[in-house]
């Protein structure tokens, strides 16, 4: 596996001072609710935080999904897995989607699930049989190419499942994250 395109804390840091004020602080068209009244606030996003997830992590997650309109995804699904490209124009925003894409696979790998809280339980087939994945990871122009494949086809149907997942949250952010929450709390 190559591992490139990393990026440091403080290229984050700038990309997060360089968002809209909007983005950083709650006031008109944030979203704050919850029906215990201590909600979830999407200013500070402590959903994105976890167990075992660093600051810089939860930071990442948090700058994709206040840009999440300036991201793009093209999925491929594979007989035995997936094939995902997922980049930016924006230059600042790619660098992030590449470290964290990076980081995550990595994590897999290490089986060092993070445990973050709005996490798919998608996730835990991975790190349970990551033995079973194969990765082949690739920094693009903007972003970063990953194949994912298993001879396991419960863990080739949770990479496909994933892969979605992520596309959907690309393509509308925390909606996705609350609709995908709320249709698994209805179902338990």
């Amino acid at each position: 596996m190559t591992r490139r395109g990393t990026i440091g804390l403080a290229a984050l840091l700038a990309m997060a001072l360089a968002a809209p004020l909007g983005a950083q602080n709650a006031g008109p068209g944030m979203h704050m609710h919850g029906a215990d009244g201590t909600g979830h606030d999407m200013a500070t996003m402590p959903g994105l935080r976890g167990l075992d997830a660093s600051p810089e992590e939860s930071f990442e997650m948090q700058v994709m999904f206040r840009n999440f309109p300036a991201i793009e995804r093209e999925v491929t699904k594979l007989p035995n897995g997936i094939r995902a490209h997922t980049f930016s124009a924006n230059p600042d925003l790619a660098a992030v989607i590449v470290s964290h894409v990076v980081g995550m696979i990595g994590r897999v790998e290490e089986g060092r699930d993070p445990q973050v809280f709005i996490q798919s339980p998608t996730l835990d087939i991975l790190f349970e049989r990551r033995a079973s994945i194969t990765t082949e990871i690739e920094a693009t122009e903007a972003g970063v190419l990953v194949t994912q494949t298993s001879d396991d086809p419960e863990v080739v149907a949770a990479l496909q499942l994933h892969a979605a997942e992520v596309s959907d949250m690309a393509a509308r952010g925390m909606m996705a994250v609350h609709e995908r929450m709320m249709t698994q709390a209805a179902s338990n």
